[in-house]
């Protein structure tokens, strides 16, 4: 969720008349196609992107993003509900999207989360024997789904995640290639000190996940809203930052394989900054695939329900 320190959705609501309005269509297409020019480091090859016409199912608050090799996209919102869509390319390009589905997140009982404290979903990740690991702020807590349409079953959070501001919980979670979890907070201070944030390596084993802590270094003045897994090692990390007079900005940080054995906080370098690379708004997914020989990158921006914001999806191939 667009919440922290300085109450992001208050100010965002309230300077409103500031910002450029933008409406959506609930009988319109459900995406419309948004060119990307070329990033300023050659990291990163854009394939297009998408503005998602989120009154065509009735609600945004998209964030924590998975991308398959089959290009199907599945987020979650901050309104308790899950989201799925296949990604539409022509001759390499992003164009559209496929049927769109989508349906509530469910408690362990089968009963629907309802907006608000207990619905407030934000990051997510896809075992390797498919089912789902779905993390919540305000309640603060892990969710393992065996389909996002059935019901969730608690399973053990990070230790001293209780501790996160309501709005500064679990942002990030990723499936490493050795098999390892990672857990990321956006404004829980982590061992490494006030400037860095808490992070988890985890260890998933007979049903059960062992933690283990460590710290994240965002850019001063940046927290961490998601992270994923590269196949070649590494990982990808999503920084945000707002002011009321600034609005949004956002990177994309790559930390390299070698940061992820070792004890250090972990740390990276810039390929994206968000804007100029990409239009600014509230990046809160990011999420890797490999599909036809060549491994994707998406990036998604949550829309806080604001008539003010939009929901961006991005697509770019590793250069």
């Amino acid at each position: 969720m667009c919440g922290d320190r300085l109450n992001r959705r208050s100010l965002l609501l309230a300077g409103g008349a500031l910002l450029p309005a933008c409406t959506a269509d609930a009988t319109g297409p459900a995406a419309t196609p948004l060119a990307l020019g070329a990033p300023a480091r050659s990291f990163l090859t854009p394939l297009g992107g998408l503005v998602l016409n989120t009154a065509a199912w009735g609600f945004g608050g998209l964030s924590g993003l998975h991308l398959a090799p089959d290009l199907s996209v599945t987020a979650v919102s901050d309104l308790g509900r899950w989201w799925r869509a296949s990604l539409r390319l022509e001759q390499g390009r992003l164009v559209g999207l496929g049927e769109v589905q989508h349906g509530p997140l469910r408690d362990a009982a089968g009963a629907a989360l309802r907006r608000g404290a207990s619905g407030d979903a934000e990051s997510l990740v896809r075992l390797p024997q498919g089912d789902w690991l779905v993390g919540f702020e305000r309640q603060h807590r892990i969710l393992r789904y065996r389909d996002l349409a059935g019901p969730g079953t608690p399973v053990e959070a990070p230790p001293g995640l209780a501790q996160a501001p309501g709005n500064g919980g679990l942002e990030g979670l990723a499936l490493l290639p050795d098999g390892r979890l990672l857990a990321l907070a956006e404004q829980l201070p982590g061992p490494a000190g006030p400037e860095s944030r808490a992070a988890w390596f985890g260890m998933l084993q007979s049903g059960r996940i062992t933690w283990r802590a460590t710290s994240y270094l965002p850019a001063e003045g940046l927290d961490p809203t998601d992270v994923a897994a590269l196949p070649e090692g590494g990982l990808l990390v999503l920084e945000r930052r707002f002011s009321i007079l600034a609005g949004f900005g956002a990177r994309l940080v790559h930390v390299p394989a070698a940061a992820l054995q070792g004890a250090e906080p972990l740390s990276g370098a810039p390929w994206l900054d968000l804007p100029p690379d990409a239009p600014a708004e509230n990046w809160e997914g990011v999420a890797v695939t490999r599909h036809a020989g060549r491994t994707l990158v998406a990036l998604l921006s949550d829309d806080n329900q604001s008539p003010w914001q939009q929901s961006l999806l991005l697509l770019y191939a590793l250069a």
